[in-house]
């Protein structure tokens, strides 16, 4: 249930992924919407049960009127009779239905049906909005990574420009060598501003998924040396199996076919009779204050009541009854198409996570080796280059190898990270307590 929502963040305070995720679910217009979208519907299977109940009116009548009846002449001058009354009658009338052929429970099986399908489309909501939070969460982390292998990128150049430099006051290097090399520090430079502008940007982005005013003033706890997820924990066909019995969406389009079937149900009911059962007690007091002829009429007091059972049966609507049947069956051939669809949307995005985090897993140790290997390139070279043996050609060439072997590495490791909540997601475990499909380290993986 959303609880108040928040306006501001602590500009100073890290904020983890887990504490984002809980302040996104109180605070993003999504999962309120969703909430308040559950709470109606369990208030209209409220207004459903009710039919269960008797229903009890009290009335009170006070009237001042005057009535003119048709008398003989023999016995009212003028043929007819006037009189002034002034009437009281306080009333008890109570109604209740006691039989519709099923009518009533159709209506209230589609409620339940509905109010349930509500749920789930609550808990969906939940989801969608913490694996937004989780994405914009990694792309910030990649972002702050980038900027760090773009500064650690410059002082790589600057390294290479002052050796440069160095064979050059030596008389053992040419000017264009030092051109050249200066040429990289500028251009790694240039690549740290543009890092550091994406990093912000993904700053605005991530304030804006947790529901509050976008701004760059929010810092995330960037566990940059947290154990990567090492190996799935489940088979392919399990987590196609998990995703069918617990994604909410499936479940909410399920309900749907149900509450579609309750529809039908209804709209049979209405061939058949309703019986009702109705009675009303009353205390009627009336006295009159002019009467015409000149008579006197006498002070009435008298408890009334009736009690009836009345059966109704509609013999002819123009077809309303018939239309109203076909549209519910048509609704539900519609429901059941589209339950097929989204099993087979989501045994498709399944087989993608499941895909994409395998490969995941390889491009990771791809890129370690990546980096392992331009690093030793990058120093090798360097020492070479200022023992003469090599140019500053070589140089400048595992300058940008090691450079896009630490790019690789920051996004490898990332999308590591967002494909194993990726695929708890499209499985509908993201945010429940079953056992994951990744393992870190042969431990399960934090949500």
């Amino acid at each position: 249930m959303p609880e108040k929502a928040v306006t501001a963040i602590d500009a100073r305070h890290q904020y983890s992924l887990g504490e984002l995720v809980d302040i996104g679910e109180r605070n993003n217009p999504q999962t309120r919407i969703a909430w308040e979208r559950a709470k109606q519907s369990a208030r209209a299977l409220g207004i459903e049960k009710s039919e269960y109940f008797p229903v009890l009116v009290g009335e009170t009548l006070f009237a001042e009127e005057r009535a003119v009846q048709p008398f003989p002449k023999p016995l009212s001058s003028g043929g007819y009779t006037v009189a002034d009354l002034i009437l009281l009658e306080p009333e008890l009338e109570v109604q209740y239905l006691l039989f519709d052929f099923g009518g009533r429970k159709a209506r209230l099986d589609a409620t339940k049906a509905q109010a349930l399908a509500a749920g789930a489309l609550f808990i969906k909501a939940n989801q969608d909005v913490a694996y937004t939070i989780s994405s914009d969460y990694y792309i910030l982390l990649t972002a702050q990574e980038r900027l760090q292998a773009s500064t650690e990128t410059l002082k790589t150049a600057q390294t290479t420009q002052d050796a440069a430099e160095a064979r050059l006051a030596n008389g053992r290097a040419t000017v264009p060598d030092v051109l050249n090399a200066r040429a990289e520090t500028a251009q790694a430079a240039f690549d740290l501003e543009t890092a550091d502008g994406d990093e912000k940007i993904a700053r605005v982005t991530l304030a804006e998924a947790i529901g509050i005013e976008p701004t760059p003033d929010i810092s995330i706890d960037a566990r940059r040396n947290a154990p990567l997820p090492k190996a799935l924990a489940l088979p392919i066909d399990q987590l196609i199996e998990r995703a069918m019995g617990d994604r909410p969406d499936l479940m909410a389009q399920m309900l749907e076919i149900q509450r579609a079937d309750a529809e039908i149900r209804t709209a049979e009911s209405e061939y058949k009779p309703k019986f009702e059962l109705s009675a009303k007690a009353a205390q009627t007091i009336g006295w009159p204050t002019l009467v015409y002829p000149s008579g006197q009429l006498g002070y009435a007091n008298v408890t009334t009541w009736s009690a009836a059972l009345t059966a109704e049966w509609t013999i002819f609507d123009g077809g309303a009854r018939k239309n109203r049947t076909a549209l519910a069956e048509s609704e539900k051939r519609q429901a059941v198409d589209e339950l097929r669809d989204k099993r087979d949307q989501a045994q498709r995005e399944v087989w993608s996570g499941y895909i994409a985090f395998r490969t995941a897993l390889r491009q990771e140790e791809a890129a370690v080796a990546l980096l392992d290997a331009a690093q030793t390139s990058y120093s090798a070279s360097l020492d070479a280059y200022n023992n003469g043996v090599k140019n500053l050609v070589d140089v400048v060439t595992a300058e940008k190898q090691l450079a896009l072997a630490r790019l690789s590495s920051v996004a490898a490791r990332s999308r590591l990270f967002t494909q194993a909540v990726q695929l708890e997601f499209v499985t509908g475990n993201l945010l429940r307590s079953s056992s994951p499909a990744a393992t870190i380290q042969g431990k399960d993986i934090h949500r």
